[in-house]
C-alpha cells in the first residue's frame, strides 16, 4: 500500500487519494479547511458577535432599570461626548425634566440622581458606536488585502447597513416614550430586540461558513429541515419575550405553573379586534409566552431524545447536548425571573441565555445544512 501526501489547494486539503492503480491500492479522505484569510476574518465577525451580544444584554439592562428614556436627543456624530461640566449636566437634565417620565414617574429626581440613569443609556449609545467602528475598519482592511472577496462584499456591506438602520430604529424605539405615555412602544421594542438577533445572526453565519468550508458534494443532513423548524420555535419564544418585555407583563401573575388562581387567565381575549390581545394584552402575552416556552424545552428534549448521533457531525453532536442544557437553564430562570417579579438581574440573565440559546440553535442548523 502506497500512501500520497498532496498539497492543498484553495481551501481544500487533500491527504490521498484512492483507487486501484497497477494492481496497488490508493488511500484517501478529503476534508475542507479554511484558508488562514478566512479564520481571521472569521475571528473578527466573532468578536463582533461578542460585542452585539454584550449591547443586547446591557440594553435589557437599561430597560430594566428604566435608563432609556434618559437622553431624550439622538446625535450619531457629535453625540459622542458625555456632559463635562455641571453647566452640561443642568442642561441635559433640563431637558430629561420635559418628558412624560419626568413629569409623571421620577417628578422627585435631581440632577445626581439623574446621572445614575443617563450613564447606562449612554453606555449603550456608546457600545453601539463603537461596534460601528470595529465593524467597519477591520471590514476596509480586510477588503483592501483581498481577505474577503469581490464577490462577498455584498454581504458584509448590508450586516453594515443594517447595523445602521438598528442605530435609527433604536431612536425610532426610544420617541415612542418621549410623547405622551413614559414607556416605548412595545412593538418598537420587540423590533429593535429582533433586529439586533438577525445582525448577529448574520454575522455568525458567515464566520461558522469560514471556519467550516463546506467539502464538495456536501448533503443535507435529514434532521436539517426540523432543526430549522426547532430554531423557528425558539426565535418566536424570544419574539414572545420581547412583548413581556415592552409591556412589563412579568409583574402579573408571578406563580407558577398557574397564573394566580387560573390554569387560563379570565380576559385573555378582551381586547378588539381579537389579535390585539397576542400584543397588548398583558395576560394574555405572559400567558402565551409561558405556553411557547414549556413547548420549546420540552420539543428541544425530545429533539435531544431523538436525533439519531450516528452520522452526525462531531461538532453536531456537542451542539445538540449544549442545546438541551442552555434550553433547561433558560426555562428555570424564567421562572425563577417570574416568582422573584422580575429582579435585574435574573431578568438580564434570561435574556442573556435566551441569546445563548438562539446561538447553539443556529450553530447546529449550520452544522446540519453543511453535514
Amino acid at each position: 500500500m502506497i500512501l500520497w501526501n498532496i498539497p492543498s489547494l484553495n481551501n481544500a486539503a487533500v491527504d490521498t487519494i484512492a483507487g486501484p492503480l497497477d494492481g496497488l491500492t490508493r488511500i484517501t479522505t478529503v476534508t475542507a479547511t479554511p484558508l488562514d484569510s478566512d479564520r481571521t476574518v472569521a475571528r473578527w465577525l466573532l468578536a463582533c458577535c461578542a460585542l452585539v451580544f454584550a449591547m443586547v444584554v446591557l440594553g435589557g439592562v437599561t430597560r430594566l432599570t428604566g435608563s432609556g428614556l434618559s437622553m431624550v436627543d439622538w446625535q450619531p456624530v457629535t453625540g459622542i461626548l458625555p456632559p463635562l461640566s455641571d453647566e452640561a449636566w443642568q442642561s441635559t437634565f433640563e431637558m430629561y425634566q420635559q418628558t412624560p417620565e419626568f413629569q409623571k414617574v421620577n417628578s422627585s429626581m435631581d440632577v445626581n440622581d439623574f446621572k445614575g440613569i443617563f450613564w447606562l443609556e449612554y453606555l449603550h449609545r456608546l457600545l453601539g458606536r463603537t461596534i460601528g467602528v470595529v465593524f467597519l475598519l477591520p471590514f476596509l482592511f480586510f477588503t483592501w488585502r483581498g481577505y474577503i472577496r469581490r464577490n462577498e462584499w455584498p454581504k458584509y456591506t448590508a450586516m453594515f447597513v443594517l447595523g445602521g438602520l438598528q442605530g435609527v430604529l433604536g431612536w425610532y424605539m426610544v420617541k415612542s416614550g418621549l410623547v405622551d405615555n413614559p414607556a416605548v412602544s412595545q412593538y418598537r421594542l420587540t423590533a429593535h430586540l429582533m433586529a439586533a438577533f438577525l445582525i448577529y445572526a448574520c454575522m455568525f453565519w458567515v464566520a461558522m461558513s469560514l471556519l467550516y468550508p463546506t467539502p464538495t458534494g456536501t448533503e443535507r443532513h435529514p434532521w436539517y429541515g426540523k432543526t430549522l423548524a426547532l430554531t423557528t420555535l425558539i426565535t418566536i419564544t424570544i419574539i414572545s419575550g420581547g412583548f413581556v418585555a415592552g409591556l412589563k407583563a412579568g409583574k402579573i401573575y408571578n406563580t407558577f405553573p398557574m397564573m394566580g388562581d387560573y390554569w387560563i387567565p379570565p380576559g385573555i381575549m378582551a381586547f378588539e379586534p381579537w389579535w390585539r390581545n397576542f400584543f397588548d394584552n398583558l395576560a394574555t402575552v405572559q400567558f402565551d409566552h409561558r405556553v411557547l416556552a414549556i413547548i420549546t424545552f420540552l420539543l428541544t428534549t425530545l429533539y435531544w431524545a431523538r436525533l439519531p448521533r450516528s452520522n452526525l457531525p462531531a461538532r453536531a453532536a456537542k451542539g445538540v447536548i449544549a442545546l438541551l442544557h442552555t434550553a433547561a437553564l433558560q426555562v428555570i430562570l424564567g421562572i425563577a425571573t417570574l416568582l422573584l417579579v422580575v429582579p435585574i438581574s435574573l431578568a438580564a440573565m434570561h435574556q442573556a441565555v435566551a441569546m445563548v440559546l438562539f446561538t447553539v440553535a443556529i450553530f447546529l442548523c449550520h452544522a446540519l445544512k453543511r453535514g
